[in-house]
């Protein structure tokens, strides 16, 4: 299933036929741009079957330690604090019972095991669309599977939305967690806690730019020094007290959940901390491949972490008057550099989820969720590593506001799990239709497979739920203001285009009347007019003709598509179809992952026989003026959103790479 891909500039945005209801049917809808098409991704044009995939020219181990370091920041950091946070209901009464602390870490073991091991690692890894994870993938993949959803592809803006929140918290959690340490060392430190914190994040965002791959080469082996370090740390505590490996009966889980009420419901938000990042796992896919991250999970971030949580249930067996385990587990003499690895440790988690933010931005503004945004690609030999360095500004922005307000790791852990719970709830839900429909299992079989997922999630959905008030509103507000913006978008480009087809003149039709007409000049060179519907003449055609009286030797009418798939297909790249005497119909195809380089794929029509030169073809798009209409489809307040989005997505030429000097750009005004 392809779509129109849309320009996401005020422009002429003429939609293709199979995009009358943009919400409902291709991947998003169109968007307003110069003309049409819009595609962003992991290198299109240039994509060679090598690249497609994105990992052959590197070794595999090289992948794995990569993927330790990117992709498993985040869940590897929460040993820190997420043990702390669990047994902080069963404190409450002043009592802590051994009991309590072995369930607690039996319900973290399982979650692991559940939810990261099973859910994520052996199913969702194999869920992949073409190479590609990420919940906006598996909802391209569903949407299809069920023939264009409007509710799959609304819950793909959930998804998305929650997903960005939890990347504005994690950076703030984990840092704050790991540096709050100092205060162990001395409490002298307590001052400089949160300076120290804002100047870690600041740095981290800083150095995006220069890519994953160079980030992953630095971060990948500190993170395997890391888990090792977790996992030594906590070895001479289990030896001291071998019963802590009962923790591993699963009735011990149940036991505690089934005995403590409304504070295993309050403990199970705080165990959940021990498995987000799971989300970012999946959405990182496309960055590593698959057997790195399972390897690298199987056989040394799962077995380091259960270690780690197993010694710190040691420890406080031992001193139930522990209030830092983790930290505690550490001897005096290696505290300063445990803290030290552990904030090198917390950035890494961080990159985690920047890199999931990236990988979903650019999926996004693809599918037609987000206006077109810069996308810089940061290796050669990965197509999914890449930088936005509008969605890095401002997820910097929001990290810094949320450290200072919040100003400790505790005070953040109430607003932490809302976000990841969502988000994997939606996951688990779109992995059922996939199972369903492209796997071919049965609704019953799918059902069995998907509904233990769903109702131990539901069950860490509604034990957030209860920390709202604390904290948890923070990743609503940030969902639910992303989600407005989505929609609105979505919802105003289709108006836009609704009112643009009034004036619509058939590509056929103008042709036919231009052979009869001896009243136009044809010169010569090629001119390429960008537009969302092949079958419709483009404005800046019209306006070309009406002020300029020319008509160029050759016209080629051109649209790019995105496909339900992260790369598409060299053979079906690009087709060219004559429509008259000098006219000809191109249509691109882009993969929601792939960045369209215009003239490069044009070169591809050589082999069609069709003659290009760049240096004598002119490409004209239409730039639309979008104003605020009376009465529209959406309130002036949305009319307003909507406009702002427009003026501030990125050019079409930088975005197309189409040369500047090549461009003629047509002007029109338009009320949405």
């Amino acid at each position: 299933m392809t779509q129109p891909a849309s320009p996401s500039l005020p422009a002429d945005p003429r939609p293709a036929s199979a995009q009358a209801t943009p919400p409902a049917s291709g991947a998003g809808g169109p968007a307003p741009g110069e003309g049409g098409p819009v595609a962003t991704a992991a290198g299109a044009a240039d994509a060679s079957a090598e690249a497609a995939h994105g990992h052959a020219r590197t070794g595999f181990w090289t992948l794995t330690v990569g993927s330790v370091g990117v992709v498993y920041g985040d869940i590897g950091t929460s040993p820190l604090y997420a043990f702390r946070e669990a047994l902080a209901p069963s404190r409450v009464d002043g009592i802590l019972l051994p009991e309590e602390v072995i369930g607690t870490t039996s319900l973290i073991i399982w979650a692991l095991l559940l939810i990261v091991t099973i859910k994520y690692v052996a199913i969702l890894l194999r869920m992949d669309n073409n190479g590609e994870g990420g919940i906006l993938s598996l909802m391209a993949k569903a949407r299809q599977a069920l023939g264009g959803s409007k509710l799959v592809f609304v819950l793909g803006l959930l998804g998305a939305s929650l997903f960005y929140g939890d990347s504005v918290i994690t950076p703030a959690i984990s840092v704050l967690s790991a540096v709050e340490g100092l205060k162990l060392v001395t409490p002298a430190f307590d001052g400089v806690v949160l300076p120290i914190t804002v100047a870690i994040i600041v740095g981290l965002f800083a150095v995006q730019s220069h890519g994953t791959a160079r980030v992953a080469t630095f971060f990948g082996p500190v993170m395997v020094v890391w888990f090792l370090a977790l996992g030594a740390a906590a070895i001479p505590y289990i030896v001291g007290n071998p019963g802590v490996l009962a923790a591993f009966n699963p009735w011990y889980a149940l036991h505690y959940l089934l005995g403590h009420g409304t504070g295993a419901l309050v403990a199970l938000g705080a165990v959940f901390l021990a498995v987000t990042g799971a989300e970012a796992l999946f959405a990182d896919l496309g960055h590593f491949g698959r057997r790195p991250i399972q390897v690298a999970w199987l056989f040394l971030v799962a077995p380091c972490l259960v270690l780690n949580y197993l010694g710190q249930t040691a420890l406080v067996l031992a001193k139930p008057e522990t209030t830092d385990p983790f930290y505690q587990l550490v001897p005096e003499w290696g505290l300063i550099p445990m803290v030290l690895l552990a904030t090198i440790a917390t950035v890494t988690a961080s990159q985690a989820v920047i890199t999931g933010a990236f990988s979903l931005s650019r999926q996004a503004i693809q599918l037609g969720m987000l206006p077109r945004m810069e996308i810089r690609h940061t290796s050669e030999a990965h197509s999914g590593q890449i930088y936005l360095p509008r969605i890095n500004m401002l997820l910097a922005l929001g990290v810094v506001i949320l450290a200072v307000t919040f100003r400790s790791s505790s005070a953040l852990a109430s607003a932490y799990g809302i976000a990841v719970t969502g988000t994997m709830l939606l996951t688990a839900s779109m992995a059922y239709v996939v199972l369903w429909k492209v796997a071919r299992l049965t609704p019953v079989v799918a059902g069995l497979v998907m509904a233990p997922f769903i109702v131990l999630e539901f069950l860490f959905m509604l034990s957030n739920l209860l920390k709202v008030h604390e904290g948890g509103y923070v990743p609503l507000m940030l969902a639910g203001g992303l989600m407005l913006m989505m929609w609105t978008w979505v919802r105003g480009v289709a108006i836009l285009v609704n009112k643009t087809r009034k004036t619509d003149v058939p590509l056929v039709e103008l042709v036919g009347m231009l052979e009869k007409s001896a009243s136009y000049h044809r010169v010569k060179g090629t001119a390429v007019f960008l537009t969302s519907d092949p079958d419709i003449a483009p404005a800046a055609l019209l306006h070309n003709m009406k002020h300029n009286k020319v008509i160029h030797e050759k016209n080629v009418v051109l649209t790019v598509e995105t496909m339900d798939r992260p790369r598409a297909p060299e053979s079906e790249r690009v087709r060219i179809d004559p429509v008259g005497p000098g006219f000809y119909r191109v249509v691109m195809r882009f993969g929601f992952m792939e960045t369209p380089n215009i003239p490069r794929t044009l070169s591809l029509l050589k082999r069609e026989g069709f003659k290009f030169d760049i240096m004598s073809t002119s490409f004209f798009l239409s730039r639309r003026s979008i104003r605020p209409a009376a009465h529209s489809g959406m309130p002036l307040w949305q009319d307003r959103i909507f406009i702002t989005l427009a003026k501030n997505a990125n050019d079409a030429t930088d975005f197309f790479q189409i040369p500047t000097g090549r461009v003629v750009e047509v002007g029109t005004q338009v009320t949405v």
